[in-house]
């Protein structure tokens, strides 16, 4: 099966969907987004994921035009249709099609998209090596807790870690390390486990907050506090999270290794835990 998308209550093929060249997503970035995958038919998360989606809708002064109990049924129908094993869904909220003006257009229906695509998980060789990250300065502004569709910054740190052979970019503001362009971090320091804390800087992820609740599983302490690059040196394990790459091991940062060069204990540990949880909710 084709990947599919709902447009404004519209179902058709991904390839097939279509908004307006003078939606307010397109012209100005004038939007929110929210990505949720499952595991087989069920969404993992989801009710999370979606205060999230009205929370940011909310700090924009954007209405969404579907109730969350809405929004549900449209997922599930999707998943259901589209008939992937896991499936990958980017919902993407705009303020509408209107004339290209700065203020807010009155009398225009926001733009509400749902598409569903095949989700294609990390490969165990890539779990089992770890991956590379770079550390770069962060250009983004500063209300980064709004899962906006203004991700230019993220792409561009992204590229720059492409073109540096790693995996990801960690976003690096005023000494203090926030999250990757499209993951968040922890680090491992003997049986402390540490994330920087949510603040605007960051966005507190799904992911992130479920392996708060498995650390202690662990037999390890969860805290949050800033992290600087100097103690990401020092960490004897550092992770990333997010929806489609869930928790990864790191194994150099900005080309050193971390603790012995390969993935640790506790991030594996933490995986098999997350593994096992996930297909339970």
């Amino acid at each position: 099966m084709p990947a599919i998308a709902f447009v404004n209550g519209r179902w058709s093929l991904l390839s097939s969907a279509r908004v307006s060249v003078e939606d307010r997503g397109f012209q100005f970035g004038d939007g929110v987004y929210e990505l949720i995958r499952t595991y087989g038919s069920g969404l993992f998360r989801s009710l999370d994921h979606l205060a999230r989606l009205q929370e940011s809708a909310q700090a924009i002064g954007l209405t969404v035009p579907y109730s969350s109990s809405q929004i549900a049924r449209i997922l599930q129908r999707g998943c259901d249709k589209a008939g992937f094993h896991n499936t990958k869904v980017y919902i993407q909220v705009t303020r509408g099609a209107a004339p290209r003006v700065h203020p807010f257009p009155k009398g225009t229906r926001p733009t509400f998209v749902a598409t569903f695509r095949r989700l294609t998980p990390i490969s165990q060789t890539v779990r089992r090596l770890g991956v590379a990250l770079i550390c770069v300065p962060d250009i983004r502004w500063d209300r980064c807790d709004i899962k906006s569709l203004n991700l230019l910054p993220n792409v561009l740190a992204k590229q720059q870690a492409v073109e540096a052979g790693a995996f990801e970019a960690i976003f690096v503001r005023e000494g203090k390390v926030t999250e990757g362009s499209g993951s968040n971090l922890f680090a491992v320091f003997g049986k402390k486990v540490v994330t920087p804390p949510v603040n605007p800087t960051l966005l507190s992820g799904v992911t992130r907050n479920v392996v708060l609740e498995l650390i202690a599983q662990t037999g390890n302490t969860p805290t949050e506090a800033p992290l600087t690059v100097s103690q990401l040196h020092k960490a004897d394990e550092i992770f990333l999270t997010g929806t489609t790459i869930e928790i990864l091991p790191v194994v150099s940062l900005d080309g050193k290794p971390i603790g012995r060069g390969r993935p640790g204990d506790t991030t594996q540990h933490l995986y098999h835990l997350f593994q096992a949880y996930a297909r339970t909710v």
